[in-house]
């Protein structure tokens, strides 16, 4: 673990040391739990990104075919 100095607005610092107390945790720990857990996001979100430019492109047509148009998508 490494240390990490924040500045916050002084009604944040204090709304958030409340708010810690009343989890019974801190904010130092708060704000660690929340940012790992925004990584591991980020992470998942690159991966499946990934996964999904990685399979082979689908025509939607035919070459020489029209695209549908809406109406006949929705069978109006």
């Amino acid at each position: 673990m490494i240390n990490v100095t924040i500045t916050l607005d002084e009604d944040v610092a204090r709304w958030a040391r409340v708010w810690a107390a009343k989890q019974d945790t801190s904010v130092s720990k708060i704000l660690g739990e929340t940012l790992k857990e925004k990584m591991q996001k980020e992470r998942g979100y690159g991966r499946a990104q990934a996964a999904y430019f990685a399979r082979p492109v689908q025509p939607l047509k035919q070459a020489q075919q029209n695209y549908p148009t809406r109406d006949d998508i929705y069978e109006r």
